[in-house]
């Protein structure tokens, strides 16, 4: 994308911050987690890490692990040279082996040694199962057979999950109310992610019914804000959860809307909308902050790492769509602030919280933040690719 003499500035800032971040992901990150990060003795990845670098004694979400699976299989592409492959293949093979129930779902945690500690089912876990899956099988090819697994998780979401006749999928097994926009955005994902690897029209499909969910219900046309928490006929829920409005969720379903609708003006309306809605009420000294409610008043000020990285991968592919100075300049700004979590006495670590006062609560760092650092670093370098074509 050329850029003209005016646009220089925001232009050369991105290029820079996304040198350093590809340079902390490379040298720092993908090293520390691929070594400590990795249990060598049971398989699976660690939940957390200390400040200090030592893995916990946290039991095992299953969202965590096919979250790593995705960060590791994308650490290639970034010119990562250690063992990509192999942090790839003993990751799936804990969680398919210690995850899965014989309805072809998967629970939601285990034990370190993998022993089952809740057996429920939760969409939102077997939307990041699809996407690592999906991200991982260009790596591995035939080794897994995840179009396989892909497709086979695809089916039982339709047999126990699927609302009959209505759009949108249960929030898990037992089903239940409320109905949440979370992870239909990361199955929306997932599923885009198939379509990118040449899944077929079952993908489309599937990513086509998200996508105009959130368009139909799920986005306040009044408002442009997407809300968490809905009743059986995708209505906001009443109490305090259906008002509760995510900037950093504001801004991934607008990188995901932008992916899905490209051609359409009213889906392209939509997303820089939630983006708009986001930067008007949801950034505060330069950073997103966690929650605000449906009548714009904060309802928690601290700012997440997640959404920093949200804002910054909209921001790049909206940069790289559109080719408007602001959002390069909003990249340039989310880049540099992303940079402020990373600066702990360990390399390769972050701070995940960030208060309303400027300071960084120093706490356990959760894995599963890798998974929204890589993808925002990853649309970064696209954008950054993008200039002079």
């Amino acid at each position: 994308m050329k850029m003209d003499a005016t646009d220089a500035a925001p232009v050369a800032a991105v290029e820079a911050a996304c040198s350093q971040l590809t340079s902390w992901l490379v040298d720092a990150a993908y090293p520390i987690w691929s070594t400590r990060g990795i249990d060598s003795v049971r398989g699976g990845f660690q939940e957390r890490l200390t400040l200090s670098g030592d893995p916990t004694d946290d039991a095992r979400r299953a969202r965590v692990q096919p979250r790593q699976v995705y960060a590791f299989a994308r650490a290639p592409s970034f010119g990562w040279k250690g063992d990509a492959t192999g942090a790839v293949t003993q990751g799936l093979s804990f969680f398919l082996t210690r995850y899965r129930r014989p309805d072809g779902l998967f629970r939601t945690l285990v034990s370190q040694d993998g022993i089952p500690i809740d057996d429920k089912v939760l969409l939102y876990d077997q939307a990041f199962a699809l996407l690592a899956f999906a991200t991982a099988s260009p790596l591995l090819g035939s080794s897994f057979n995840l179009g396989g697994e892909g497709e086979r998780l695809r089916l039982a979401l339709y047999t126990h999950l699927k609302r009959s006749g209505a759009p949108g999928f249960e929030t898990g097994l037992p089903h239940g109310p409320p109905l949440l926009s979370n992870p239909h955005m990361h199955l929306l994902e997932a599923a885009l992610a198939w379509v990118d690897v040449g899944g077929g029209s079952e993908w489309v499909a599937l990513a086509d019914e998200l996508g105009e969910l959130a368009i139909s219900h799920l986005i306040d046309p009044a408002t442009g804000m997407l809300h968490e928490s809905f009743d059986y006929s995708w209505k906001p829920t009443t109490n305090a959860a259906g008002r509760l409005i995510e900037p950093g969720h504001q801004f991934e379903w607008a990188w995901l809307l932008m992916r899905w609708g490209q051609r359409r003006a009213d889906v392209r309306e939509a997303a820089c909308r939630l983006m708009e809605v986001a930067e008007a009420h949801g950034i505060r000294g330069g950073v997103a902050i966690y929650e605000i409610m449906s009548d714009t008043t904060v309802h928690d000020g601290s700012a997440r790492l997640w959404a920093q990285t949200e804002r910054l991968r909209s921001a790049a592919l909206a940069a790289r769509l559109y080719g408007d100075a602001k959002y390069w300049r909003r990249a340039a700004e989310a880049s540099t602030n992303l940079l402020r979590y990373f600066a702990t006495d360990v390399p390769g670590l972050w701070y995940d919280r960030l208060s309303p006062a400027g300071e960084f609560k120093r706490e356990t760092v959760t894995a599963g933040n890798l998974y929204h650092i890589v993808g925002a670093i990853y649309e970064l370098g696209a954008l950054v690719r993008s200039v002079g074509q």
